[in-house]
């Protein structure tokens, strides 16, 4: 499980003696900025994309939300919960409208409620999530802007509705296998001889989604909590670096595999993305259905519920085939 992970890291790593060389990064789109690489989208590379819209068929790139879904309980986050506050027979009994049986009998009146922690099912990471030496994106501190309802600077209601070129990459099919090794470490070499495969090149600007075929797993938490394969820091700085994408996605727990990589920081490449380039991921998606129809070219839709401060959000995203 992932606290085990986090556990023994911290005890084999001596995690309180260890000093990071880490910055957070300074965005070049101004100081005040508090979307990092969203700041590539714009109103032509929208059109642009769609433009290439040739059919009607959607994908729908996210899982169900459910009493006993997947969840970072372990680390002390709350699961899911659902509940009725209204039912026909209730409201038969309660009266809680003052309307009388005859009226309650007539309408047949359901309610629910929910409680959840912000980074469960299909979620966008805001780029508060992660910071480094109290700090998150372009130099922002937790001192001066995290008060008692969340953060002032980064929150995910500041994350744009996004449209863009999106690319998956299939990492299941190139290795051929039905599940990849246990918390296998996805590379860069790992994603040359994918985009080869699918015979697909990556543009600046495009949302790249990553399968790792976590998500069959994902009706239940056993099988999905027990492996942890997710992408290594080479892969990430070359995605960023080299290919300029504007946004990651995958559909494993939380984009990078576990145990982390590396021993002066438990989340690298969190707050690689997040703190020094302004990154913005989406984790827990279900890439299922494009990659049996070999989908591998899409625009990207994609919008977030605007809650204010917060480190995450839920997002419903789709993708329509181009080209």
């Amino acid at each position: 499980m992932f606290i085990s992970y986090f556990l023994t890291c911290q005890a084999g790593f001596g995690l309180s003696q260890v000093m990071s060389t880490e910055k957070v990064g300074k965005s070049p789109w101004g100081p005040n900025d508090e979307i990092g690489t969203l700041n590539l989208m714009s109103d032509q590379s929208r059109l642009e994309v769609l433009s290439h819209v040739r059919s009607g068929k959607i994908y729908d790139l996210s899982v169900e939300y459910f009493v006993g879904m997947p969840s970072f309980d372990a680390l002390g986050d709350p699961a899911y919960q659902f509940w009725m506050t209204h039912t026909p027979k209730g409201t038969l009994i309660d009266n809680p409208n003052g309307m009388g049986e005859g009226m309650n009998a007539n309408v047949s009146y359901t309610g629910d409620a929910i409680s959840m922690y912000t980074h469960m099912g299909t979620h966008i990471d805001a780029l508060n999530h992660f910071g480094l030496n109290g700090k998150i994106w372009n130099g922002f501190s937790a001192d001066e802007y995290l008060g008692d309802k969340g953060w002032k600077k980064t929150g995910a209601e500041t994350i744009p509705p996004i449209i863009g070129r999106g690319v998956l990459i299939d990492i299941l099919a190139l290795k051929e296998v039905d599940q990849l090794p246990e918390n296998y470490r996805i590379n860069s070499s790992d994603l040359k001889s994918a985009l080869e495969r699918q015979k697909t090149k990556l543009q600046k600007g495009d949302i790249v989604l990553i399968r790792t075929g976590q998500a069959r797993h994902y009706e239940h938490a056993d099988q999905y909590l027990g492996n942890y394969p997710g992408i290594n820091l080479d892969a990430v700085k070359w995605l960023v670096e080299e290919q300029q994408i504007m946004l990651l996605g995958a559909d494993n727990l939380s984009f990078e595999a576990f145990p982390p990589e590396r021993e002066d920081n438990w989340v690298p490449v969190h707050t690689y993305l997040l703190a020094e380039k302004g990154v913005m991921f989406i984790e827990q998606m279900n890439l299922e259905s494009l990659a049996h129809d070999g989908v591998y070219e899409f625009v990207f839709i994609g919008s977030s519920l605007k809650l204010r401060g917060a480190s995450a959000s839920p997002m419903r995203p789709i993708a329509i085939p181009i080209n």
